[in-house]
């Protein structure tokens, strides 16, 4: 199944690869955080001959100028580095990831997969393919990479990479598959705030708002609330016909978080300073 233009645009936002590099401090957090220039050079073994410790110097100023957008000299330092150690798994999916930014989806699955075969067992490289993958329209091959990145001991953060399985097959419209995901999500961490709300914007889209609101307020009764919760409340109370609650939400949204874009996404009708 290949999905359109559009949803591998809006999957391209919201999923979250793993980038860990020492000048990179991105926390995955589910798929709403997304790659923000870093790139994904998991720990390795440390360099024990001088090309690898020349290779990794330069997959790090790689790395530096491709946070910065520098595609050109991070081209030149990163396939400097992979002909220095072409048996890095880091390097190889940095490559990747470069290839993606320069446009070129054959070169970037190439390198990902030479990656995966030089560190088949280590469960970041295999979310950042699965993350390519999903935004180019591979959803079966990259759900089960996800899954079998969230089942791996060594991964640190199952509920993301559930939760990304979830925003995968949202996107492919298969949305009963993606709601067990994230309620997977949920299970490994009750207080993964991307997972329930991705759930229940999932819900809510699908009609479902009884159980979109069920999941939501149990969430903000039992954890520290975000306005793209709290403005999903109000959403899920004006769908019900319950104005008292949508009020309540609203002020809560406006007290709270009286900055955020979700307070002046508020109707004016339920904003106190608009009305007579």
């Amino acid at each position: 199944m290949t999905a359109p233009a559009a949803t591998r645009a809006s999957l391209s936002r919201r999923l979250a690869p793993v980038h860990r590099v020492a000048a990179c401090s991105a926390v995955v957090s589910g798929v709403a955080l997304l790659i923000a220039g870093c790139v994904s050079t998991a720990p390795g073994p440390a360099p024990s001959t001088r090309s690898e410790s020349a290779s990794s110097y330069n997959l790090q100023l790689g790395v530096a100028y491709l946070q910065k957008g520098d595609l050109a000299l991070a081209k030149e330092k990163i396939d400097r580095a992979l002909k220095q150690n072409p048996r890095d798994p880091n390097a190889q999916s940095t490559r990747a990831l470069l290839a993606e930014r320069l446009g070129n989806e054959a070169d970037a699955d190439r390198y990902y997969r030479a990656a995966i075969r030089l560190a088949p067992a280590n469960p970041d490289i295999s979310n950042n393919y699965a993350v390519f993958l999903c935004r180019t329209g591979r959803v079966d091959d990259g759900v089960q990479r996800f899954v079998a990145a969230a089942r791996n001991p060594l991964y640190n953060t199952p509920e993301a990479a559930y939760t990304n399985a979830g925003v995968c097959l949202r996107g492919a419209n298969r949305a009963d598959e993606a709601a067990e995901n994230f309620a997977r999500a949920l299970q490994k961490r009750p207080n993964h705030i991307e997972a329930v709300l991705q759930l229940g914007e999932l819900d809510l889209n699908r009609g479902q708002v009884g159980s979109a609101r069920i999941v939501v307020e149990q969430f903000v009764g039992s954890f520290r609330a975000s306005p793209e919760l709290l403005f999903l409340l109000v959403r899920i109370c004006r769908a019900q016909g319950d104005r008292v609650s949508e009020e309540r939400y609203s002020r809560r949204l406006r007290v709270d978080f009286p900055n955020s874009d979700q307070v002046r996404q508020l109707p004016a009708t339920n904003n106190p300073r608009t009305t007579g």
